[in-house]
């Protein structure tokens, strides 16, 4: 059985990432409050496996989570991108005109405003977590509540489904990491095919230092498919690089790697992977 570190209540999209990418697995899911929670639970258990969102679609980029596979050991294994999709669910035997306020995470309210505004009158409460407000629901028999979850959560905690498929974009997915201790690697990732890769470095303040790393990369025919900068703490007006790299030849990878080492500083591979695709409709 593996252990797996989420943030956020079971019946989480968090967990729905975890069960889709280790399909067919014995899973045991261990809910953490925060992100930093993943990673310091794994302080305590080599062999625990986490998972993490790092982007959206439609929010962008989990900032702080960057910074937090920088400072600690886990390594990504892994990635699974997963279509979003939000339902209204209450307690069983409510109609959706007996609704009176809607309580969910601030990221699905805003992912679900069209379908609320077509709700007049309706009160929004924001909460923690998708999931952890379901559970509240029942928990507390909120009756007039809503809550906007995934069809598990719904499941889990014995609510009815009002409406389903109410995001306002229907192209929402979050990418989440999957992240284990090296030694736990070969264990986690699903393949040896490794085609994609998550570095962190510095450049120095000159003119034309990043067209000098991408001009590299090019050379080497490994394609660079984002990159997000973020302010170094302490260093005003310096700026810290995360980047993914995909590529079809992993040696010719290995000597981009080699090659821009001279012009950057602090490198640090955050992990070595196999590309997904995007998950079918959840």
């Amino acid at each position: 059985m593996k252990r797996v570190a989420i943030q956020g209540g079971l019946g989480a999209y968090h967990e729905i990432a975890a069960r889709d990418y280790f399909k067919g697995e014995e899973l045991e899911i261990v809910p953490c409050q925060t992100f930093r929670e993943i990673f310091t639970e794994a302080d305590n258990d080599p062999q625990l496996i986490g998972v993490m969102a790092i982007e959206n679609t439609i929010a962008g980029s989990l900032l702080p989570n960057h910074d937090l596979l920088k400072q600690h050991r886990l390594q990504i294994a892994g990635e699974y991108k997963l279509r979003i999709t939000h339902t209204l669910a209450a307690l069983p035997g409510t109609a959706l005109g007996e609704v009176r306020e809607v309580m969910s995470h601030p990221m699905a309210l805003m992912q679900c405003e069209e379908f609320l505004d077509e709700l007049p009158g309706i009160k929004i409460v924001e909460h923690d977590d998708t999931a952890l407000a379901a559970k509240e629901i029942r928990e507390r028999e909120m009756r007039g509540t809503a809550t906007i979850c995934s069809r598990l959560a719904a499941d889990m905690y014995g609510l009815e489904i009002l409406a389903a498929g109410i995001e306002t974009n229907k192209r929402n997915f979050t990418r989440f990491f999957i992240l284990a201790r090296e030694e736990m690697l070969r264990e986690v990732q699903k393949a040896n095919h490794i085609n994609k890769s998550s570095l962190v470095f510095v450049l120095p303040h000159s003119e034309g230092s990043l067209s000098k790393v991408l001009s590299v990369l090019s050379f080497y025919g490994v394609n660079l498919t984002r990159i997000q900068s973020l302010p170094i703490i302490g260093s005003e007006w310096e700026y810290q690089f995360y980047i993914d790299l995909t590529f079809s030849d992993y040696q010719r990878y290995k000597q981009s790697i080699d090659a821009i080492t001279p012009l950057i500083s602090n490198l640090k591979v955050l992990g070595e992977y196999r590309e997904e695709k995007n998950s079918g409709e959840k």
